[in-house]
């Protein structure tokens, strides 16, 4: 089971921002910028292209939406968008508040928010979504 199936679970807690019955945006703990967000499938797949197309098109289309609320709670020129797939072993699709090409480096030195910090994040976020 992954640390992100556990988020699903319940079992480990996070900063959601959106969820529906089969998916889940949460705040990464360990961001580039601050509002990055990870869009999940509740079921885990390890690599995005093993998933079912319509899972696969529904992550895709969850993910547009939440770019949206990304974008007006952390006005910026766009949302980058990645999927690398490589530290955890379930599909996620990286949301990026980004305004240059070096905000999507990911082997930069992360941001350490507080818990309040991602809190007051996610909380904008999900009233911006409220917009969308």
């Amino acid at each position: 089971m992954t640390i992100f199936s556990k988020i699903v679970a319940g079992e480990i807690p996070a900063h959601v921002v959106a969820e529906t019955v089969e998916y889940l945006a949460f705040l990464d703990v360990s961001p580039l910028t601050a509002g990055h967000v990870l869009v999940i499938p509740k079921i885990e797949v390890d690599y995005v292209f093993d998933m079912d197309e319509d899972l696969y098109v529904g992550l895709w289309m969850f993910a547009k939406i939440v770019a949206k609320g990304v974008k007006i709670a952390f006005p910026c020129k766009k949302v980058g968008v990645s999927v690398i797939g490589l530290e955890v072993p379930h599909t996620h699709i990286h949301l990026i508040p980004m305004n240059n090409v070096s905000d999507m480096n990911f082997s930069k030195e992360k941001l350490k928010p507080s818990n309040e910090e991602l809190a007051e994040a996610a909380e904008k976020i999900k009233q911006a979504l409220l917009e969308v």
